[in-house]
């Protein structure tokens, strides 16, 4: 009898190491990723995955053109297929600013302030099995996980490795570093021909683990349909190694490129230029007045400086500056800055080599 017992307790421990092996042969990366979450500072975190990003499986469905679509396949994705939930996102708008320019040395980088109502940025460090190494950064309340929602503890921090396919910005390991800012009015893209779908965040992620400079990520967006997020338009800054800095734009669903080192939140093409520009708003002209004063060339301090001077205070029923970021493009790294908290740099660099 106690050798019959014993028999089936090994037995009913084999089967619970080969049921734990398959379960971590299926969900091991994903849940090294969510463990992998630490708070930084106020409404910031920082996670880390390395494995299969699932952008291969979005692409292959042909993308989405809603980000209530894709989430979907988001959820579908980090559950294995075990689970297909009904979910919703965010429409709140956002503004911010971008300069980029070029150091003493040569090296290139570039500034970047996130402004948002109410935030919780998550910057998400992917290395994945194909594609480029990237660091971006993401507003969790963008999915409406429900209030008082913050990425602590397993459940919710797993729940945020949504953040590995959107962004709002980042850098890759090839220095190609792009934001996404509000372009000025509320026409939304759509464009709907035979390419793949994605949305205005999807397709930050998707350039920067797949292009290494800007021609190459204007080529992808060329190869897309793009989608508005949130029911506004958008326009993109983006910047490489070799110092040239361009803003994507789209008017009449059509896409234009209009070189410039700074951006805010009007349009800069000629064809809707300053659509957007409110009275008081001088966030673009005192970029652009540092970049003049300095010929595009500044210290890490100036560039901080210069981005910190048009980062927005905390106000009733607005957040203000959620982050700010300072991308070394040269170097492949980025220092992050949480509401306004210049005393309170972290740092990150992307491991793999140029």
């Amino acid at each position: 009898m106690k050798k019959g017992l014993k028999i089936t307790l090994l037995s009913v421990l084999g089967l619970v190491i080969v049921a734990g092996v398959l379960v971590w042969m299926e969900f091991g990366a994903l849940i090294k990723g969510a463990n992998s979450c630490v708070k930084l500072d106020d409404r910031l975190y920082y996670m880390e995955y390395k494995g299969d990003d699932g952008f291969d499986g979005l692409m292959a469905k042909g993308g989405f053109e809603k980000a209530d679509d894709m989430v979907g396949y988001i959820i579908e994705f980090l559950s294995k297929g075990h689970y297909k939930p009904e979910v919703e996102t965010s429409k709140e708008p956002y503004g911010c600013s971008a300069l980029t320019v070029k150091t003493p040395d040569g090296s290139v980088m570039m500034g970047r302030n996130f402004d948002f109502p109410s935030a919780i940025g998550l910057i998400m460090h992917c290395i994945p099995d194909k594609g480029y190494e990237t660091i971006t950064t993401f507003n969790v309340e963008f999915y409406q996980f429900g209030e008082e929602f913050k990425p602590e503890g397993f459940k919710n921090q797993y729940m945020c490795l949504s953040g590995l396919f959107v962004a709002l910005d980042g850098i890759n390991e090839k220095g190609l570093a792009i934001a996404d800012l509000m372009a000025g009015d509320s026409i939304e893209t759509h464009q709907r021909t035979s390419k793949p779908d994605l949305t205005t965040t999807a397709a930050i992620p998707y350039m920067l683990k797949n292009a290494a400079n800007v021609n190459e990520a204007l080529k992808l967006l060329e190869g897309i349909d793009m989608h508005s997020d949130i029911g506004t338009a958008h326009h993109y800054a983006m910047a490489d190694i070799s110092g040239r800095s361009v803003v994507v734009e789209y008017v009449d669903n059509k896409m234009v490129v209009t070189e410039s080192p700074a951006v805010a939140n009007h349009y800069l093409c000629e064809q809707k230029l300053n659509v957007g520009l409110t009275e008081g708003d001088d966030r673009y002209d005192r970029l652009c007045q540092r970049f003049d004063q300095t010929q595009g060339v500044m210290s890490e301090k100036q560039l901080t400086d210069a981005i910190a001077t048009v980062s927005q205070p905390q106000r009733k029923g607005f957040l203000g500056t959620a982050w700010t970021m300072i991308m070394d493009l040269s170097h492949p790294s980025v220092t992050y800055y949480s509401l306004r908290h210049f005393d309170k740099p972290f740092h990150f660099a992307l491991s793999r080599t140029k």
